[in-house]
């Protein structure tokens, strides 16, 4: 262990940050709209299974890791090794894929925040209007609420493991669970809303198939943060003395419950503005939820509590999609932070400035990829159609190599570090886990059908995304 290395100094303060990375956008708004579009309590049985069975065992692996090696990703590979160059380049893509989710996910922030700001503004009947989000995302202001937002990320990264990501995670958690509740409790006393709860809840078998399947996994696997090398990053910054196994079920737990509770303010909102809604039609896209279609929902809100009340409504809102965003943009960010720092051996202040020219100057032409700038938009053909540089970027990085990393650590903890390093780190902290059921099921699953899945999890993304094929017919 590095003597000098940063460490969280509770264990409340790892599960809090490791959480915040896993609940993002995605939780708040894509969960409860395809839970309910594919069998409601069916699906969340069906991904409740899937993060106990097959995500919660890659957690443990990866964090396992992370502790053991007290590196970052490329560093985790590298000394777990002594070097293996073929691991190392493990390690390398683990770094490269936060590196570039990043700059995805910055711009998804960004726009979140102009809405926040929009609304305190006054201005949610503008964001309202059929066609706004067009015009919005090709506006100059797009980068002044750039730099808002890397100041609030570098404040909160500068101050390194405890002063910054910890103290941040324990202000911004606790938040976002406050928010989340009173938002649901007030969704809940509306007219109609427990339609919304019935479609969300009452499960319907009928709708399961293989496709529904493979999206609540990668939806699961997604949530979870897994392959993005954050947990392995996390896991770095904690002692021997810490419970792995522990912490892994309560991120789990927390990360779960949050998506869970979403959609009893997502869905019962949506059937209490529109009796009429068909579940079938409500889009999958996130983006198209948050920017496009709740605006709508939370302006019709004036006819009962008045203009103000629905811009106050609204704020609440983004408030809380922006504490989610930035937690997991914050976590993503120290990935590659933690590899320019160990393996160049720089400063935190130095690796923090390069990451902002490298993955600002990125997050600049993304932006600029939705009609500002020709080339951009029209960067590159695939999939039967021409894509953007930001649609590039999220479909490589974000929808495939994720489940590529994670079959990865499998393979390396089963066949290259070995079974028994893996219990005997995970041994630490947790004094009940060697000899167990969970470590003979981890050892097994990790061993046996999780490298499967996903491994058939990311060929199908990549023949779905890049060749417009599927391998379930659909």
């Amino acid at each position: 262990m590095s003597a000098n290395r940063e460490h969280f100094s509770s264990r409340l303060g790892f599960i809090l940050a490791a959480a915040g990375s896993a609940v993002g956008i995605g939780n708040l708004v894509g969960f409860p709209v395809s839970a309910t579009k594919n069998g409601g309590g069916a699906f969340l049985l069906t991904y409740a299974l899937f993060v106990i069975f097959i995500c919660l065992p890659v957690m443990m692996a990866e964090m396992a890791m992370g502790r053991k090696a007290q590196k970052d990703p490329y560093g985790s590979y590298k000394s777990l090794t002594q070097g293996d160059k073929k691991w190392s380049l493990a390690g390398a893509i683990a770094v490269l894929t936060p590196f570039m989710i990043a700059v995805f996910y910055m711009v998804i922030t960004v726009w979140i925040f102009g809405y926040l700001v929009q609304t305190v503004l006054g201005n949610l009947d503008m964001l309202a209007n059929p066609g706004h989000f067009d015009a919005f995302v090709n506006q100059y202001s797009m980068f002044i609420y750039m730099v808002f937002v890397g100041l609030i990320v570098n404040l909160i990264l500068v101050g390194g493991v405890k002063e910054g990501i910890e103290k941040a995670a324990k202000f911004m958690m606790p938040a976002l669970f406050v928010l989340l509740l009173g938002l649901v409790a007030y969704v809940l006393t509306l007219d109609n809303a427990m339609a919304g709860v019935r479609y969300y809840l009452v499960p319907d078998f009928s709708k399961m198939n293989a496709s529904v399947l493979n999206g609540a996994l990668s939806q699961s696997f997604f949530s979870l943060s897994l392959g993005m090398g954050i947990l392995i990053t996390y896991a770095s910054y904690i002692s021997k003395k810490d419970d792995i196994v522990g912490s892994s079920k309560m991120v789990a737990i927390t990360d779960s419950l949050v998506a869970f509770i979403a959609g009893l303010m997502v869905l019962p909102a949506i059937f209490s503005f529109n009796p009429d809604t068909d579940p079938a039609k409500l889009s999958d896209s996130s983006v198209s939820m948050i920017f496009v279609y709740l605006p709508k929902l939370l302006l019709a809100l004036q006819s009962d509590i008045g203009y103000f009340g629905a811009s106050a409504v609204a704020a609440l809102f983004f408030l809380l999609v922006f504490f989610a965003a930035i937690t997991s943009l914050v976590s993503i960010i120290e990935v590659p932070t933690a590899a320019l720092m160990e393996e160049k051996c720089i400063s935190r202040k130095k690796a923090l400035g390069l990451l902002a020219l490298t993955t600002g100057g990125l997050t600049v032409l993304c932006t600029m990829s939705f009609g500002m700038v020709g080339w951009l938009t029209d960067f590159i053909d695939y999939g039967g159609a021409s894509q953007s540089m930001f649609a590039l970027i999220s479909d490589v990085f974000y929808e495939t190599i994720l489940p590529f990393n994670g079959l990865l650590v499998c393979l390396f903890v089963m066949y290259r570090w070995k079974k028994h390093n893996l219990s005997e780190e995970l041994a630490q902290g947790s004094p009940n886990y060697k000899g167990s059921f969970m470590e003979k099921y981890v050892n097994f699953s990790l061993s046996t059908f999780i490298p499967v899945i996903l491994a058939v999890i990311f060929i199908n993304t990549v023949t779905t995304k890049f060749f417009s094929f599927s391998l379930f017919g659909f």
